[in-house]
């Protein structure tokens, strides 16, 4: 079959090249409409409780993860030239595109107690600027009896001030949020530089748009990088700038089909899909590799570039076919996960996979027939004395010392899976960032002075409308201010904010100010309560108000009770998390209340979930599929058992190693395993179908031909795997965690699977298939 389609191929080529630049030209044209994605992951699926309660939370009180924060830490701010360019950063950052409001303390106010009116009026406590120090101080007293404000927008014991920048929801979701981020980044930095003061900026606009933009901007490189160090690697091993071209054609070609898939099925790029076109350079290389090494051999055997071109198709066509078809399954697995962000991954990934296979069938065989023939520098590579010497070790070490190789692997396998026990299942929204880096150092900024910036819901429904409005409301505020102070004495969270914590503000300003008066308002004095909460005619544009009016809906049914608390991670959340909810119940009866948490910090530890337990699944689905290709292919229970050990030692190994070092089980370390299955299993496929097609010249003689394998199939394995290594390996040029993992984990996966195919493998099936004389011989592959 194969050697006919071989002959089809090259009696058609013309035909073949000009349908294939045909289509190439409409995916070029789809490729340059494909957009980035700017929305936050979907990792849950959208039929999640979790998830819809978060849309139906950001539907009612708005979006909580919209806030960006810039904070300063100084004994000096309240200096009048300090303090002035303080407040101008203020005004400066309020008037940047799509900024909706500014909370910070130069607009900082005050309620005061009316005496005509019998209303409480809010004013603000500062002035835009200051001239002498006598009227900043005085203000400044003003500000200090306001407990309100304390661990809100300043820290009284540190002498840390932060400034809170909320911006427009749909502008974060959209190209224009970069521009937003570095405006608001510059007027910071415009301020440290007249007045010598250190600016932190964090939240997670900030987090999301500049690791974002890194990634996106290191995948491109690490793109260009693969194809370099690629191209370098071919023109090594085969000398010949034309064979080196044709390979980075045929890579050039994948990475254009695959954004062509990509735009095809609707999606954009997003972090993880914009890995899809370094992985194809890494993945369609080998496939070049084993052709025209093909290509090579045959012609030296044959001294006719025709019949070679024939029995590379022929010999390397199914090989590479069911390769490509276990590279695709390592990839495609992810898209039978509910994860959103997973599915597109897979069945891009997958599909492009597949059109690399198409693509090299058609493009190498046919150019390379009008191509001249292989000299004899070309072919050099074939006689490479030092990874012959090491073949011939190989091949030593597998018919002379099996038990040798058993043990070796029996003792890495046993310090490995003690390592497996070491492994933790934990994540951060950035601890994908190295501690030296800006955005993680200004996190710990916050951390340290304001316990975190990342943001916890708590949303308390009353199951009455109305209920909060009047004097029923101060009981469930009570409620509300005691489940506040529970949670305050928990170190990994903020001081909460609610409508408790504005009605305690305004019953101190009924009281003339008074700093002993900031308690809940009792029945007694609860009469102003409305007051408060209907500020006066020309004053329902304060901040103040806007901030409060968020915090019930406007049914009067639900209030919210706003937390920052600190980038814990998935290990420590689920228990605060617990806590919260234990403590919730403790003071709203399950009976009468509804309490539900959520946010984005709730919806960043399902997500988390969500994708590690879908890799999970994905490695289990990727193996049963794998071995139905080998048990199709082979139709022999023993070549399963012998095709599969090699491949689940490496993943043991890899695991055990991430155990020991204290690499920790994430949605980007989790991935090294399907991918890294998916690419291993191609070293096995090549070497059992190599075996036998070898099998019939050497009349059943299972050591002849494990021996002729080795040598044969040797070669193009060892220059694959640096190629594929070498490919992965530039990923650890990456400054974020993830990615790093991504590359040394997936080469070390790749560079043990080498050895355990060639070394371990061939050693397993002289133990298995030379016990019986009948059994000394593989059944044929399905043609």
């Amino acid at each position: 079959m194969w050697q006919r389609l071989g002959r089809f191929i090259l009696q058609y080529r013309i035909a073949l090249l000009t349908v294939l630049f045909v289509l190439s030209a409409g995916m070029t044209y789809l490729a340059t409409k494909v957009k980035l994605s700017y929305e936050f992951a979907r990792a849950i699926p959208t039929d999640n409780p979790k998830y819809q309660a978060y849309q139906h939370f950001r539907k009612t009180f708005g979006d909580d993860g919209n806030m960006l924060v810039i904070g300063v830490q100084s004994n000096r701010l309240f200096e009048p030239k300090i303090f002035n360019a303080y407040a101008a950063l203020h005004r400066q950052v309020r008037h940047v595109m799509d900024v909706e409001d500014v909370l910070s303390v130069p607009a900082a106010i005050n309620l005061v107690r009316d005496s005509a009116t019998e209303r409480l009026q809010s004013v603000r406590i500062f002035d835009t600027s200051y001239a002498n120090q006598a009227e900043l101080d005085a203000d400044k007293a003003v500000f200090d009896q306001l407990p309100f404000y304390r661990n809100l927008l300043f820290n009284p014991d540190t002498k840390a001030y932060v400034m809170g920048v909320r911006i427009n929801k749909d502008s974060l979701n959209s190209p224009k949020r970069t521009k937003i981020v570095e405006a608001i980044g510059q007027h910071a930095q415009a301020f440290k530089a007249a007045t010598g003061v250190d600016v932190h900026l964090s939240g997670l606009p900030l987090i999301r748009t500049v690791v974002a933009d890194r990634i996106q901007q290191e995948m491109r490189w690490f793109l260009i990088g693969s194809l370099a160090l690629s191209a370098l690697i071919l023109l090594l091993f085969f000398r010949s700038f034309s064979t080196m071209l044709l390979s980075l054609a045929v890579v050039i070609l994948g990475v254009i089909w695959s954004l062509g898939i990509l735009q095809l099925f609707g999606y954009k790029i997003s972090l993880l899909t914009a890995l899809i076109p370094p992985l194809v350079v890494v993945i369609g290389i080998p496939n070049c590799i084993y052709f025209i090494n093909k290509y090579h051999t045959a012609y030296l055997q044959k001294n006719d570039r025709h019949t070679a071109l024939i029995e590379m198709v022929g010999k390397m066509g199914i090989v590479t076919l069911f390769c490509n078809i276990a590279a695709a399954i390592g990839f495609a697995v992810f898209a039978l996960t509910s994860s959103a962000i997973l599915k597109e991954f897979g069945a891009v990934a997958g599909i492009s996979i597949m059109a690399v296979f198409f693509i090299s069938l058609i493009l190498l065989p046919g150019v390379l027939s009008y191509l001249p023939a292989p000299s004899r520098s070309q072919v050099r590579y074939l006689n490479n004395r030092l990874i012959t010497g090491f073949l011939l070790r190989v091949e030593t070490w597998v018919v002379r010392h099996p038990k040798l190789v058993y043990s070796i692997t029996g003792i890495a396998l046993v310090l490995c899976t003690a390592g497996v026990f070491q492994l933790k299942t934990v994540a951060r929204i950035v601890d994908d960032l190295p501690q030296n880096d800006q955005i993680y150092t200004d996190l710990r900024f916050f951390e340290s002075n304001f316990h975190g910036v990342m943001p916890l819901e708590i949303v308390i429904d009353t199951r009455k409308k109305n209920r909060l409005g009047g004097m029923r409301a101060l009981e469930v505020f009570e409620r509300v201010d005691s489940l506040s102070a529970a949670i305050q004495r928990d170190s990994r969270m903020n001081r909460p904010l609610s409508l408790a914590e504005g009605l305690k503000f305004a019953k101190q300003a009924f009281f003339e100010g008074d700093t002993a008066n900031y308690t809940m308002p009792n029945a007694f004095d609860g009469a102003f309560v409305g007051e408060y909460l209907k500020p006066s005619k020309g004053n329902s544009g304060n901040n103040l108000s806007k901030m409060l009016g968020s915090f019930m809906d406007s049914t009067r049914q639900r209030t919210r009770i706003s937390v920052s608390m600190k980038d814990v991670g998935t290990l420590e959340l689920p228990g605060i998390l617990a806590q919260v909810e234990s403590d919730a119940y403790r003071y709203f009866d399950s009976s009468k209340y509804t309490v539900e948490l959520t946010g984005t910090s709730i919806t960043f530890l399902e997500g988390s979930k969500f994708i590690i337990n879908g890799l999970k699944e994905s490695i289990f689905w990727a193996f049963l599929l794998i071995a139905l290709c080998m048990w199709y292919l082979f139709r022999s229970w023993r070549v399963l058992v012998c095709s599969l050990i090699p491949n689940v030692i490496p993943l043991v190994i890899t695991a055990g190693v991430m155990g020991w070092a204290g690499v920790p089980l994430k949605p980007s370390t989790v991935l090294v395993f399907s991918v890294a299955l998916g690419i291993a299993i191609d070293i096995t496929i090549r070497f059992l179908i190599n075996y036998k097609q070898e099998l019939v010249h050497y009349h059943g003689d299972v050591y002849a031909t494990v021996r002729a394998s080795i040598n044969q199939t040797g070669l193009s394995i060892v220059y694959t795997s640096l190629v594929l290594v070498a490919g992965f390996v530039i990923f650890c040029f990456s400054s974020f965690g993830g990615t790093f993992a991504l590359g040394w984990l997936t080469s070390l996966t790749l560079l043990v699977a080498t050895l355990t195919n060639l070394i371990l493998l061939p050693a397993i099936m002289l133990s298995l298939l030379r016990k019986k004389a009948g059994n000394d011989r593989l059944p044929h592959p399905v043609k």
